[in-house]
């Protein structure tokens, strides 16, 4: 079981902790030294809030007060958090909780539940308070040294005893501190759910801190799992609040989540306002820098260099400020990685003119400025005894001598990041270091080292799956720049042009990491997945199917034949990304122009590079059915419509896309007891026009298959669910206006109640219960979306079509990738399931002879008819 998340954030290095501020000191007079700890606290003054502090512990001790020595010593833990003093935090937090009474074996006396380690609480309800504090401030602790599962415990004992003593404020505040744990453990589900049900018992209830904070939970969590309008809106509702109270923490805090979720949704100007707004309002120092180094790092990705520029001087001064602490240290990872960014930029620009940053006179720090940065983050990290920090510093730092060509001296920093990360069990960030260590062992031509190294990257990677892009939720990155590369230089360098045939090792290696690499990708346009995964043999699916995998690296295109019972078989093409891509580009745009012929010449381009040097072979094994394991770009092509100076290859072979075989539900289609639910829509809604045709289409499909049908206002999402509830439809046909995106909440069907994105199409088609009846599996075996197209223009827009074949639940879909002529639809789909009715033939040979039938009609020859339509998953 595959499961993951994305975070669409900025920051590539970790941030400081977002558990939610603690309430103020209980019971802590004005003036006493409890409160004036608190003041420095809220400041950002850690070393000065230590201090008093401490005083005000020695006072209590020599007064004999207990339980004020029990909160002075759990707000010195909260302040050693800050600072990044692990031992000394666990050290007051344990002689806190000790102090009142919490200790192991105690016997219970209170109506806290004990847990297997019988801690119990005290009856007093002043100390239970505290101690609900003491507590709260234990698992923020738990937490940061990476024990999330006993800090959703821990919060719960806490949330327990301010539910008893009637602390509403606390109880909710614990509930949503659980909820970044969940998060850390890579459970967006759950954390959804839980601050869903968290905002829900707020209800209508006055303005509060409490309340901004909960919606800014639940906002955060939106924008992890991809939903980034509505977390846009709750955000937005968040800072509505913490504006009117005021509370200038909590203004800066949601400020800053806003810019994340808007420059995620691409609005780079709305983001850049969002954390200059966060600078202005920010209270504390550290809080103004975290603004500026996303500002900085959402300029240097968008290439604004000048603006980026003019930011630099205030970030050192900053910096400079700072005490040492684990946010302090990460700040200075940040600061240098995007200084990095700058300066290998603004060396392809030097003495160019008219280029953005030419115009300042600032100049940016040299490469020996930007190691002191390193250095000092290093030096800081050694010192607060944070290993998982030293080793982020000290792998940026190898990083920054392999992007200056001091290849050496990478080589031995990185080595040491990864020595610390295996000392402490730290594979989410490992693989970094896995990863960089192989592209130094490949520039030094230690191309059997550089091998094992991105072999061990890749093994991480999977193990870590179960989180794969958010792999920390404290470290945030792109997908895109973080994990895919990994898999695709892997693929490169196993499959070098060194002037000799790759070894079957390396085929198969290559292969199957570019399997795992059209998994990862599904991952990631889910955010919140969960994929059934296992190698799977393409002999022991079909004999007679062969399996083509192109992949597109950035100085040639590979490709990877598949026959049965044959060695693997291996050509590439000299050409740059960009031209391959271009290409595709040219031949998308011509396929859908109607009456044009312009397609032809990039067709038989394409099909030259895919298909033409494995063709005789391919024709010699007998297979009948081409089965495309496709790189992104070629994702938005139609196979069928190559065309090798003679024939479209539809007229040849069978073709079916898979977005992986390790995803294949290899399970031919049963013909007994076929039904099928068929929906639509003829009339217009909202900006979508009426289709016409549509009521004929279902007709056609009714007379060839026995089912059920929902029109109009019968198609609702609710009636849709309930119909798949109550019969055993094998087949959904729908047929409405649909959209596939590279994002999921770009995908969706539309309904007459509205669109149904791909994450609800999946729970309204998984509502049957499992069969037990082994021989038919209670599964929906064929999707068809009739009237969908992909996103243009976006590159990765075709993963919607691969996400809704994975996810809805169907063990294959039949699609489009473009709008079909709607008088076009009626009669392929007629003749398609009259083939599938009536022969036993495979779903990919009866959409064959379904658009063959239209290629033989002088109506609907021409590709735009035909080939959009597109089996995806089991062709069987």
């Amino acid at each position: 079981m595959l499961c993951t998340t994305q975070v669409p954030a900025i920051a590539k290095i970790p941030a400081p902790s977002t558990t939610i501020p603690s309430q103020s000191i209980p019971i802590a007079q004005k003036g006493d030294r409890l409160q004036q700890g608190k003041t420095f606290y809220d400041a950002g003054q850690y070393a000065e809030a230590v201090n008093i502090l401490q005083q005000a512990l020695q006072d209590y001790r020599t007064k004999n007060d207990t339980l004020k020595q029990a909160l002075a010593l759990s707000n010195l833990s909260l302040t050693y958090q800050q600072l990044g003093a692990w031992t000394e935090a666990k050290q007051a937090i344990d002689e806190s909780l000790k102090l009142l009474g919490y200790a192991a074996e105690k016997t219970p006396d209170s109506r806290l539940p004990c847990t297997g380690a019988q801690q119990c609480a005290p009856t007093d309800s002043r100390t239970q308070e505290v101690l609900a504090q003491a507590l709260d401030i234990q698992a923020r602790l738990q937490l940061l040294t990476g024990e999330a599962e006993t800090a959703i415990e821990t919060w719960g004992r806490s949330a327990a005893l301010y539910t008893q003593v009637g602390n509403k404020a606390g109880e909710i505040r614990s509930q949503i501190n659980s909820v970044q744990a969940l998060r850390a453990m890579g459970l967006y589900s759950r954390a959804l759910t839980k601050s869903t049900e968290i905002n829900k018992s707020l209800g209508n209830t006055p303005a509060s801190l409490t309340k901004a904070v909960s919606l800014r939970s639940l906002g955060e969590v939106l924008q992890q799992v991809g939903d980034l309008e509505q977390s846009r809106k709750t955000l937005q509702e968040s800072l509505q609040i913490a504006r009117s109270l005021p509370s200038a923490p909590e203004t800066a805090a949601t400020l800053l989540s806003l810019g994340n979720t808007v420059s995620a949704q691409g609005d780079t100007d709305a983001a850049l306002d969002y954390y200059q707004q966060a600078e202005k309002s920010a209270p504390t120092a550290s809080t103004k820098l975290q603004a500026q180094l996303n500002q900085l790092q959402l300029l240097s990705q968008t290439q604004r260099d000048s603006a980026a520029r003019e930011l630099i001087p205030q970030i050192e001064t900053q910096l400079a400020q700072l005490p040492p602490s684990r946010a302090t240290v990460y700040a200075h990872i940040n600061f240098a990685d995007s200084l990095m960014k700058l300066g290998s930029r603004g060396k392809r620009a030097e003495g160019a003119q008219g280029v953005e940053g030419a115009t300042t006179n600032y100049q940016l720090p040299t490469t020996q400025e930007i190691a002191q940065v390193l250095a000092t983050a290093v030096q800081q990290a050694r010192s607060l005894k944070d290993p998982r920090a030293e080793a982020y510093a000290l792998g940026s730092l190898g990083g920054l001598y392999e992007q200056v060509g001091q290849l050496a001296e990478a080589k031995k920093l990185t080595q040491q990041a990864l020595l610390i990360t295996q000392s402490i069990d730290a594979p989410d960030i490992a693989y970094s270091w896995q990863w960089q260590l192989g592209r130094l062992l490949k520039a030094e031509k230690d191309n059997q080292g550089a091998i094992a190294a991105y072999a061990d990257a890749v093994k991480t990677l999977q193990s870590l799956r179960n989180d794969l892009v958010s792999i920390n939720p404290t470290v945030q990155f792109s997908f895109r720049e973080s994990v895919e590369p990994v898999y695709r230089q892997f693929v490169g360098l196993l499959l070098q042009d060194d002037g000799t045939q790759p070894s079957q090792e390396n085929l198969n290696q290559a292969r199957t990491v570019f399997e795992s690499l059209k998994a990862a990708e599904l991952v990631d346009f889910f955010r919140a997945a969960c994929l059934d995964t296992q190698p799977t043999q393409i002999d022991r699916v079909d004999p007679q199917a062969a399996v083509i995998y192109p992949v597109i690296l950035e100085d040639r295109l590979e490709v990877i034949v598949s026959l049965p019972k044959q060695p693997l078989r291996h050509y590439a093409t000299a050409l740059p990304r960009t031209q391959v891509e271009s290409a595709i580009d040219q031949l998308r745009q011509n396929l859908v122009i109607r009456y044009s012929q312009d397609f032809l010449t990039l067709s038989q381009q394409v099909y030259d590079w895919l298909i033409r040097p494995a063709a005789a072979d391919i024709e010699k094994s007998g297979v009948k059915t081409l089965v495309f394991v496709l790189d992104i770009s070629l994702q938005k092509l139609p196979m069928a419509a190559l065309h090798d100076g003679k024939q479209f290859l539809v007229q040849k072979y069978s073709v079916a896309l898979t977005p992986s075989l390790e995803l294949l539900q290899p399970q031919p289609l049963s013909r007994e007891r076929l039904r099928a639910l068929t929906a639509g829509l003829t009339e217009p809604r909202g900006d979508y026009p009426a289709l016409t045709n549509v009521a004929l289409e279902l007709n056609q499909i009714r007379s060839e298959v026995p089912g059920r049908e929902l029109l109009n206002q019968n198609f609702t999402s609710t009636s849709l669910r309930n119909q798949i509830k109550s019969l055993p439809f094998s087949i959904v046909h729908i047929a409405s206006h649909a959209q596939f995106g590279s994002q999921a909440d770009q995908t969706y069907i539309l309904a007459w109640d509205g669109p149904i994105n791909v994450k609800q199409l999946d729970e309204l088609l998984r509502v049957r219960e499992p069969s037990s009846d082994l021989e038919r599996p209670n599964a929906i075996e064929l999707l068809v979306l009739s009237g969908c197209r992909t996103v243009a223009g976006d590159r990765r827009a075709a993963l919607g079509m691969a996400g809704v074949a994975v996810r809805a639940g169907a063990r294959s879909t039949l699609a489009t990738l473009w709008y079909v002529s709607d008088a076009a639809t009626v009669p392929l789909m007629s003749q398609f399931y009259q083939e599938l009715s009536t022969a036993e033939m495979t779903k990919a040979e009866a959409l064959r002879r379904a658009q063959l039938a239209l290629l033989q009609n002088p109506r609907y020859r021409h590709p735009v008819y035909w080939a959009p339509y597109v089996l995806v998953g089991n062709w069987l």
